[in-house]
């Protein structure tokens, strides 16, 4: 089917008490990957690029490949901005076919995020797609964007965020971190309980490589509405590519690397949307 915007697939979530599972993607294989995943497990999913992965591919190029494997599925696939670094990038995205974009004004001052989050808001709804933006503080590193020590999100700015702003929904700190964990995360997952009460729109949690299913599962039932992964993707198709060549080093053809990349890229999502509990959720 053709491309659909993320409103009604986190709609949906909100209601049905699971999450949607949100995919960083780096090149064809791993969107044939992620859809196939999403087509065994009957699930409506998110496909997204980062700044640096559209630096790498160009959002034309990235938009063409999920538009053609989208169109080839019978679940509802979204391709989503991760991370938009600036006003432009969103707007460009939005022009280039992306269905669902994300601002992130989250290491500026709370006024200075609200001034750009809006201000991508009100050009969206003329597009009628819906954005994500980011308030407080996740940990780690995302590209160019690092944050040395995490500054959870407050509730009652949430609040007053989202209705200054008119997010579509909103990706919240409960300490978290980008990349791996160096220790045991440590989750104020009593906050996502505390935010869901006073924000209305669907909450977004990013940072999900390396957390336990335990934690995952706790969160969505506190009301996280959208899971992020990436870099566990990008490590196992890394590490299925290592381990062909180290079995097999006279290998040669990309497309044999390719194949065992995608189905350690396919495992992993399966496990995660499992997780999210987003199986035989296509239809809503």
């Amino acid at each position: 089917m053709p491309l659909v915007t993320s409103e009604k697939m986190l709609s949906d979530a909100q209601k049905g008490g699971y999450a949607v599972g949100a995919f960083n993607v780096e090149n064809m294989e791993m969107v044939k990957a992620v859809i196939a995943a999403a087509e065994e497990l009957h699930a409506p999913v998110m496909l997204q690029t980062t700044p640096s992965t559209v630096k790498y591919g160009t959002l034309d190029t990235y938009a063409a490949i999920v538009a053609a494997e989208a169109k080839k599925a019978s679940v509802p696939v979204c391709l989503h901005l991760d991370h938009g670094s600036s006003y432009e990038l969103a707007i460009a995205a939005m022009e280039a076919g992306y269905t669902s974009v994300m601002i992130d004004g989250s290491g500026e001052a709370f006024e200075d995020n609200v001034e750009v989050s809006k201000k991508v808001v009100e050009a969206a709804k003329e597009k009628g797609i819906p954005v994500e933006a980011e308030l407080g503080k996740v940990g780690g590193k995302e590209d160019d964007l690092e944050a040395d020590a995490d500054t959870n999100t407050d509730p009652q700015e949430a609040k007053a965020f989202v209705e200054r702003t008119g997010v579509s929904s909103l990706a919240i700190a409960i300490g978290t971190a980008h990349g791996f964990y160096v220790g045991t995360p440590v989750l104020d997952k009593e906050r996502v309980s505390e935010i869901k009460k006073v924000v209305s729109v669907p909450l977004v949690l990013h940072g999900a490589s390396g957390l336990s299913e335990d934690d995952v599962k706790e969160c969505v039932a506190r009301g996280i509405c959208k899971v992020n992964f990436a870099t566990e993707l990008r490590v196992a198709y890394t590490d299925a590519v290592k381990k062909l060549l180290a079995e097999k080093p006279e290998t040669f053809d990309p497309k044999k690397l390719g194949v065992v990349g995608m189905e350690a890229v396919k495992e992993i999502v399966k496990s995660r949307m499992l997780m999210c509990g987003c199986e035989n959720r296509a239809n809503g």
